[in-house]
């Protein structure tokens, strides 16, 4: 069995996190010794992130970081779809998710490489970007967590709207995809029990 930790660094597209730390004296008879405590001052788009469909206020289906299913996130199988976009901008259709696919994807979770081993801080954002009937063709499969390198356009066609509407999380930012096989995958996401409809994720592949 092999991992691949699909988690990005902690840093943002913006306003990079202000983290302070202080020292806390504990001592007793005893023992005496000194515990270190931070503060984190951050947006929730850092690093790797999950959207609950709540991240649009219009589609709010109720889930949070708090309480979300954690067995819904465990071990779950998860289809990988490879391709290698980054220099070629554009959208990807159905068509395209299908052809690479082999088919169409019988898991809850779905992973889509679509830059290949480029990280998407390195193009121009938004330059590849999923159209909405590939939107349409996902929301037809059991998929309900789609892991991405690209989603929505410049023209802000409504992915993210569509992907909420039909009660798909989705994780942006991702780290590694292009490492693992096509396929499926035993798919982990851990996230604190925080009652937002976005935080920080760590993301873990076993094949």
């Amino acid at each position: 069995m092999s991992c691949i930790d699909l988690t990005a660094p902690f840093k943002a597209w913006f306003d990079q996190p202000e983290i302070t730390r202080r020292e806390v004296a504990l001592k007793s008879e005893r023992t005496r010794y000194t515990g270190v405590v931070y503060n984190l001052n951050t947006t929730t788009m850092m690093g790797s992130y999950i959207d609950f469909p709540g991240h649009i206020k219009e589609t709010d289906n109720g889930m949070t970081g708090a309480n979300a299913d954690l067995s819904d996130f465990a071990g779950i199988p998860c289809t990988v779809i490879h391709f290698d976009r980054a220099a070629v901008p554009g959208g990807i259709s159905a068509a395209d998710l299908e052809a690479a696919c082999g088919g169409m994807p019988d898991t809850p979770a779905v992973i889509i490489n679509a830059l290949g081993a480029t990280p998407s801080f390195d193009i121009e954002q938004r330059s590849v970007y999923l159209e909405l009937d590939a939107v349409e063709w996902l929301k037809k499969t059991p998929c309900k967590l789609l892991i991405s390198d690209v989603y929505e356009s410049k023209a802000l066609e409504g992915v993210f709207l569509k992907l909420f509407e039909g009660g798909i999380s989705t994780i942006c930012e991702p780290a590694n995809l292009h490492k693992l096989p096509s396929g499926q995958v035993k798919l982990t996401v851990l996230f604190p029990k925080i009652p937002v409809t976005q935080l920080p994720c760590a993301l873990i592949a076993e094949f």
